[in-house]
C-alpha cells in the first residue's frame, strides 16, 4: 500500500508545480499532502473520494482542496485512462507574509481553512479550467500571476460547492493501510450484500472495533460510505445509459427500489427520475 503522505516533486525553476498526471502516473490511492490542490479532469470519470465526500467526477470537472485533506480519484473502470491537469503548491510559498496583504484578503480566504474541499460549477468551471490550461504551458511570472487570478476568481464566485470541511484524516501508514484496503474490497464488491462481519475480517479487527476505527477515520458509519459508493454509480448510469430508472436499483446493489429511493433522495436530495431529468437538460445535481 503507499504511504498516506505524498512527496510532490517541484523543479528547480519554479516555485509551485503544474502538470499533467495521465495513466499510469494518474493513479493515485487514498493520499494527502502539506500543498494545495487545483485540479482539472481532462479525462476519464469515476468517484471522487475526497475527505468525507464521495461523488462522480468527470471530465472538465474543477476541484480546490486545500492542505492536507485526504483524496483519491479513482477510475470506473481500470482498462480507463486517467488524466487531469495538477497544480500543487504551499501557501507560503510566495513569503511568509505575502498574503497579508490587504490586496489579497479574498486568496488569504479561500486558503484559510485547511482540510477544505470545494468544486466549482457552471461559468467559474470554464474559466479556471482554461486557466489551468495556460498555466501548464507558461513560465516566469505569468505562471504566477495566472494562479493568483484563479485563486481570486474562486474567492470571488459563488459558483461553488463545498463538498467537505474540516477532515481531519488518519495520519499513520498502518491506519492508512487499513482504509485502502477497506476502500478497495468496498469497490470491488459494493454491487453485492457486505456485512459488517465480512469488511471488519478485512480490516483484521471485531466489528465494534471496527465502526469506531472507520467512523473516527471517514467521519462516517461504513454503511453510510457504502450508500454513497451505490448512489454514485446509480447517478452514471442515470446519466450515460437509457436504463430505466427502476432497473438502475437492481444495478446498484439494492433489491428493493423503496430503499433505493430513499437512500437516493437522501444522498441527492432528488429522486433518481428526476436526477436524470434535471441533468438532461442541462444541470448537475
Amino acid at each position: 500500500m503507499k504511504t498516506l503522505i505524498q512527496k510532490i516533486h517541484i523543479e528547480a525553476d519554479y516555485s509551485f508545480a503544474c502538470r499533467t498526471y495521465r495513466t499510469p502516473d494518474f493513479e493515485t490511492a487514498w493520499h494527502k499532502h502539506v500543498e494545495c490542490e487545483l485540479i482539472l479532469i481532462t479525462a476519464g470519470n469515476g468517484t471522487a473520494l475526497i475527505g468525507d465526500h464521495i461523488g462522480d467526477y468527470m471530465e472538465g470537472d474543477v476541484f480546490l482542496l486545500n492542505m492536507n485533506l485526504p483524496h483519491w480519484f479513482r477510475k470506473s473502470k481500470n482498462e480507463d485512462i486517467g488524466s487531469a491537469i495538477v497544480v500543487h503548491f504551499k501557501k507560503d510559498f510566495w513569503g511568509e507574509k505575502f498574503l497579508n496583504l490587504p490586496e489579497l484578503a479574498t486568496i488569504a480566504r479561500v486558503l484559510q481553512n485547511e482540510n477544505t474541499g470545494i468544486q466549482l460549477t457552471g461559468e467559474l468551471q470554464k474559466e479556471i479550467a482554461q486557466f489551468l490550461r495556460r498555466m501548464e504551458q507558461t513560465a516566469g511570472f505569468d505562471r504566477i500571476q495566472l494562479l493568483l487570478t484563479s485563486l481570486q476568481c474562486i474567492g470571488e464566485s459563488s459558483e461553488q460547492n463545498i463538498i467537505t470541511t474540516a477532515f481531519d484524516g488518519v495520519s499513520s501508514k498502518e491506519e492508512n493501510s487499513i482504509i485502502e484496503a477497506v476502500m478497495e474490497y468496498s469497490f470491488k464488491n459494493f454491487l453485492n450484500p457486505i456485512s459488517l462481519k465480512e469488511i471488519a475480517a478485512i480490516a483484521n479487527m471485531s466489528i465494534s472495533t471496527f465502526c469506531r476505527f472507520f467512523k473516527k477515520n471517514i467521519k462516517k458509519s461504513y454503511f453510510d460510505f457504502l450508500k454513497e459508493i451505490r448512489v454514485s454509480h446509480a447517478c452514471k448510469l442515470l446519466r450515460e445509459s437509457d436504463t430505466p430508472v427502476l432497473a438502475v436499483c437492481y444495478h446498484c446493489g439494492y433489491n428493493s427500489w423503496s430503499h433505493f429511493s430513499k437512500q437516493f433522495k437522501a444522498v441527492k436530495k432528488a429522486s433518481p427520475l428526476q436526477y436524470r431529468k434535471q441533468y438532461r437538460v442541462g444541470g448537475k445535481l
